[in-house]
């Protein structure tokens, strides 16, 4: 009997886990066809080894979330985000049970399949509003989240929180199968030095999925909008005036300039990963053309969704 090549060895569950006590990968055994051997055993995933590991033909990873992305759907989300600031219970939890089906999605886009036994960490996961639904999708989630009272906004208890900042992970290097991030992007100075954080700390052959609002869309201003079309400065002063508070999103502080653009340069030049796909997260299929037309996409996309698997 022939030993299969490299390319065949398959990695367990539990290789790259935070939780993992012995990880291990299957192995090839030429007397019973397999084996399992403890990872400190192995040789180590060196870049060229990676590169064997993973296949080099992207998957047609949107296939399944595309059915799920009818006009239905987005006109539910749209319904739900003028919540945001009212009842953050209602959005949110609208917006988890989204997220999840999202990222199941994307996940068994690429490996066939779901969320059960995975681990998924959440940057600028906030007070843990998306703990539950991972949960429910048999998955471990973590979420990160740099500002303590933001952990504790909605009075949850998420036993793997983690206190720390999107731009320095406190989270060793290839340790997670799925990294995501929903809206955050557009909140920090440096969205792409999280970014390459994100895909850093996922696994060879994992999933990254960043999320992010787009400033010229619709809803880039956040609560200062639609003013913002006339300057993020302008924007909050005006809300200030009219509202007699600073906004919670303040331009230049908590807010930033980022664009589609932005996210489709970073991902043509980063060399972490493949980019499997690049489309508008709350449209209906019909409407991902969008992403395509330079300044159209600036103003009609409003949520561009960048998905990478990492080598």
């Amino acid at each position: 009997m022939r030993a299969p090549s490299l390319a065949r060895t398959v990695a367990c569950d539990t290789p790259y886990r935070l939780d993992a006590a012995r990880p291990t990968v299957k192995q090839w055994n030429p007397a019973n066809g397999s084996a399992v051997c403890p990872i400190d055993k192995v040789p180590p995933v060196t870049p060229a080894r990676a590169r064997r590991l993973v296949p080099t033909r992207a998957p047609r990873v949107t296939r399944h979330f595309a059915r799920r992305a009818t006009l239905k759907r987005s006109v539910g989300l749209l319904s739900d985000f003028r919540y945001e600031q009212t009842d953050p219970d209602l959005f949110y939890g609208a917006l988890a049970r989204d997220s999840v089906e999202l990222i199941g999605d994307l996940y068994r886009g690429l490996t066939d399949a779901d969320l059960t036994g995975t681990t998924v960490l959440d940057v600028g996961g906030g007070p843990g509003y998306f703990a539950d639904a991972f949960g429910q999708a048999g998955a471990r989630y973590i979420p990160v989240e740099p500002d303590p009272s933001e952990m504790h906004a909605a009075g949850l208890t998420v036993g793997d929180s983690i206190r720390g900042s999107g731009l320095a992970l406190p989270i060793r290097t290839g340790s997670v199968d799925v990294c995501f991030s929903s809206n955050v992007a557009e909140h920090v100075s440096q969205p792409w030095v999280m970014a390459e954080e994100m895909l850093r700390v996922t696994r060879p052959g994992g999933l990254m999925v960043l999320s992010y609002t787009l400033w010229w869309g619709p809803f880039g201003g956040h609560e200062t909008g639609p003013w913002h079309y006339l300057g993020g400065e302008y924007a909050a002063r005006r809300y200030k005036r009219k509202q007699g508070k600073e906004p919670k999103n303040r331009y230049g502080i908590s807010l930033f300039d980022i664009g589609a653009a932005d996210g489709l340069r970073w991902a043509k030049d980063q060399t972490g990963g493949d980019v499997l796909a690049a489309f508008p997260r709350y449209h209906p299929r019909w409407a991902w053309w969008m992403v395509k037309i330079p300044a159209l996409r600036e103003l009609l996309v409003s949520n561009l969704v960048l998905v990478v698997r990492k080598r």
